[in-house]
This record gives structure tokens, C-alpha cells and sequence, in this order.
């Protein structure tokens, strides 16, 4: 089905932590850091981008699955980045490992799943 994804494909994205990025504005803490959900995000983001030039206009990707650790805060001005593999293909199955960085290093780790589907099917199947 798709001949072109295979392990080792790997994504890159960075972006420097803004004031929409902390804990304070993703409600998820009380302190001007990097918010867990924005590190998360920008590991989704750096895995799906990953694959653009492997599905047709009519795919994408979903994710379905992180499981994540945040080992380490990193303050505003920061340059982050989030890189990505693909380990694991299994029809539409896709798993990912996920790692983030900061200037001083790893930031968090882990492992996340996305599924290839659709696009129209998708969306007509929310109602």
C-alpha cells in the first residue's frame, strides 16, 4: 500500500517559545515555560509533516496515541525543536519516536502513534 514508508524516516521543527506557548496560556500551569502540550504539539506536528511528500492529496495522517515525558523546562526566547523517526509501520499504523530540544538539551522524550487515513472519508464520518 504505501511502498515509501518505511522506518527511518525522520522530521525536524523548530520554533522559539513565544508567550502563546506557555503553561500559563495552555492553562495546563501557572509559570511563563514551555507548556507540555506545546512540546506534545510540536511533536505531532514534526511527525505528520514528516510524511507529506510519502501520501497523496487525499491522505493524511491522525494522531491516535502519545505517550510522552517532560524532563525539563525551558524559558521564553528559547529556541525548541521537536525531530521525529518513523520505527514502525503496520498497514496505516505509524509509530514514531519523539524526542524535543532546547538550547541546553533534551527537553522530553517518547513514543507516538498516527493513523493514515482519508481526508473525505474522515470527515464525512464526524456527522
Amino acid at each position: 500500500m504505501h511502498t515509501t514508508l518505511k522506518p527511518g524516516i525522520r522530521g525536524r521543527m523548530e520554533i522559539t517559545v513565544q508567550a502563546r506557548d506557555t503553561a500559563i496560556a495552555y492553562g495546563s500551569g501557572l509559570v511563563e515555560v514551555f507548556a507540555t502540550p506545546a512540546m506534545i504539539a510540536l511533536m505531532e506536528n514534526t511527525a505528520h509533516t514528516s510524511l507529506s511528500s510519502f501520501l497523496s492529496q487525499e491522505q493524511l495522517t491522525v494522531g491516535t496515541e502519545v505517550n510522552i515525558k517532560h524532563i525539563k523546562a525551558t524559558g521564553l526566547g528559547k529556541k525548541v525543536w521537536a525531530e521525529s523517526e518513523l520505527l514502525e509501520t503496520d498497514g496505516k499504523r505509524l509509530v514514531f519516536r519523539v524526542e524535543a530540544f532546547d538550547e541546553d538539551g533534551k527537553i522530553g522524550f517518547g513514543n507516538h502513534t498516527r493513523y493514515i487515513v482519508d481526508r473525505e472519508k474522515f470527515m464525512a464520518a464526524l456527522g
